[in-house]
């Protein structure tokens, strides 16, 4: 068995609760379309958020929405560079998998400017 890493990325249009969790669900949702992942093969999520960013942790709305309740998930503050993208929330999935696949990244909103 082999581990993969799914990057994704995307802006969210502001600082509540409301806005993090219907940005992290659909983010989620496609990064899971889009690379064909089963829940049962995902080892662990990290997720980071931008310092003007925390109103709320985005793992809860994985855990509770998408009923990812034993997935390991952990939240981090994302490096505060000066010229970085501001209200981005970026997440790293850890899948295992049976053989080998090119994982297609996803960078929506105003993060697709990071892999231009």
């Amino acid at each position: 068995m082999i581990s993969k890493g799914i990057r994704g990325a995307i802006t969210v249009e502001e600082n509540t609760p409301e806005a993090i969790g219907a940005a992290t669900i659909r983010l989620l949702k496609t990064m899971m379309e889009k690379n064909n992942i089963e829940v049962d093969s995902i080892s662990h999520v990290l997720f980071t958020l931008t310092k003007d960013l925390n109103a709320d942790f985005p793992a809860k709305y994985a855990r509770v929405n998408l009923k990812w309740k034993d997935v390991p998930m952990m939240c981090y503050n994302e490096l505060a560079v000066p010229t970085g993208l501001a209200k981005c929330l970026r997440v790293l999935i850890v899948v295992n998998c049976s053989e080998y696949f090119e994982p297609e990244f996803v960078y929506m909103e105003g993060a697709a400017d990071l892999r231009k």
